[in-house]
């Protein structure tokens, strides 16, 4: 390739960018955005407001935004800006990131007195997958109207426990003695008010242990629940499913279309999600709760198929993997509601971030932690915990690593087309080879399923009436 024919194949910072920059007399270079640039060098901007209006702040990527210590520096109850607003004001420039530079807005700006450390600065251009690298004394130019705090939290001081899963009951037990201020000396099945489970979901776990168990068991426990009957027939007859003729019964979406295996692990999963409410409080940049699960489980559905035959996992269990994946978010909004919504406006102030270091900085656990307790607890299969446990760990290679595995996987790849939260994150060639699959496989599935996006949202919207 000419080097004519590389640059116009080579995203550029939009000429806004360009042209504010030149007029600040600011020198810059364009670099690709990867994995392999210091955290601490990339600047990440965000927009907060509150009653007395906006403020852009500005701290490294390898810190977390503490509102709590913002809070007592400004004396401010500041959150994330409005994203409709926030979507408006980048449009209104031709952007598609906030650029850390204080100019482009007229409000206020205050940054983190460590961000000046590195030599050279790296802020988003404004342009996905593209950053401008400042020097620190151009750097601090544009920074001479703003304010300087400590507001920060260094991420390798706030260790998520992905990979110690015999230390979560301790750490689970902690986080609740914190967070009800007082010492609690009783078990912690007694401490967290867990709801019971359900009856129809009793009723499927025996079912999915009873190697005897036929279409007519599953058919007539699902029609014992009326909520659950009419779920199952109208996914049946759902177009995502292209099924031939009319759909008349439970057990004819069972033996004409569903099949056993899907029927009991759906049913299993809506039975499970009936267990806890969905929290009115969310981060603002989130795939709705059921939306992100039955596309993780159709992701997950389409890349155990794709694995060779010999080596495939349960099918079954593996979609009930995706459809219950995030059951530890609902289960953090159930233990913990005042903590809640402090999670979902950190969530939103530290986008570059995953989930888990803001749960471990603000409750010293993790979702992931407390829903693979949770499914223990209600005496679920191993293999569903450890999917839930470890599915944000690439180098999983335990037992029943497929199953946490294809998770990671699925979460991963959705998240690279826009669907979920948090940063996207790369797929390791050890993860594909773990699963024997390659990633031309996995991303084919993630374009088939994404076809059908259309009809797996209206799948979603019915799982969330009920």
């Amino acid at each position: 390739m000419t080097e004519v024919a590389l640059d116009t194949a080579t995203p550029h910072a939009p000429s806004v960018i360009r042209l504010l920059l030149d007029k600040l007399g600011i020198a810059y270079r364009e670099v690709s955005e990867h994995p392999q640039l210091p955290a601490a060098a990339k600047v990440q901007a965000v927009l907060l407001d509150d009653e007395i209006g906006a403020l852009m702040v500005l701290f490294p990527q390898n810190q977390l935004l503490d509102l709590s210590r913002l809070t007592e520096l400004t004396g401010r109850k500041l959150a994330a800006v409005p994203l409709e607003r926030l979507r408006h004001m980048l449009e209104k420039h031709g952007l598609k990131l906030l650029p850390g530079i204080p100019a482009l807005t007229s409000s206020p700006c205050l940054y983190e007195e460590n961000l000046l450390r590195p030599e050279r600065l790296l802020i988003h251009s404004g342009e996905a997958g593209l950053l401008l690298e400042i020097e620190r004394d151009d750097f601090k130019k544009m920074l001479s109207k703003a304010s300087a705090g400590n507001f920060g939290e260094l991420l390798s001081s706030i260790r998520p426990n992905l990979d110690r899963p015999h230390d979560d009951r301790e750490e689970i037990s902690q986080a609740v003695q914190a967070f009800t201020a007082r010492r609690i000396q009783q078990r912690l099945e007694s401490t967290i008010e867990i709801p019971p489970l359900a009856e129809t979901a009793q009723k499927i776990i025996k079912l999915r242990v009873d190697p005897n168990a036929t279409i007519d068991d599953i058919t007539g426990v699902v029609e014992t629940d009326p909520a659950l009957a009419a779920q199952v027939v109208s996914w049946a007859a759902s177009p995502y499913y292209a099924s031939p003729g009319k759909i008349r019964s439970v057990e004819d979406a069972i033996v004409r279309v569903l099949g056993f295996d899907l029927v009991i692990n759906l049913a299993l999963g809506l039975a499970l999600g009936k267990t806890l409410s969905l929290p009115k409080d969310h981060p603002q940049q989130t795939t709705p709760y059921w939306q992100q699960s039955i596309y993780t489980a159709a992701v997950i559905e389409g890349l155990t198929r794709a694995m060779p035959r010999a080596e495939r996992p349960e099918s079954g269990l593996t979609y009930l993997a995706g459809l219950l994946h995030n059951f530890g978010y609902l289960l953090l909004a159930h233990v913990f509601p005042p903590h809640f919504s402090l999670i979902c406006r950190h969530l939103e102030v530290n986008p570059h971030l995953c989930h888990s270091y803001v749960e471990q900085h603000l409750l010293g656990i993790s979702r992931e932690q407390i829903g693979a307790w949770l499914m223990r607890y209600w005496d679920m299969p191993e293999e569903l915990s450890t999917a839930l446990r470890f599915q944000h760990d690439p180098t999983y290679a335990g037992d029943y690593a497929a199953f946490p595995n294809l998770v990671c996987l699925a979460v991963r790849l959705l998240r690279s087309r826009g669907i979920g939260s948090g940063p996207q994150e790369s797929i390791p060639d050890e993860l594909l080879e773990r699963l024997n699959l390659t990633r031309e496989k996995a991303e084919d599935v993630v374009n088939k399923v994404l076809e059908a996006e259309a009809m797996l949202r209206e799948l979603a919207s019915q799982f969330s009436q009920h």
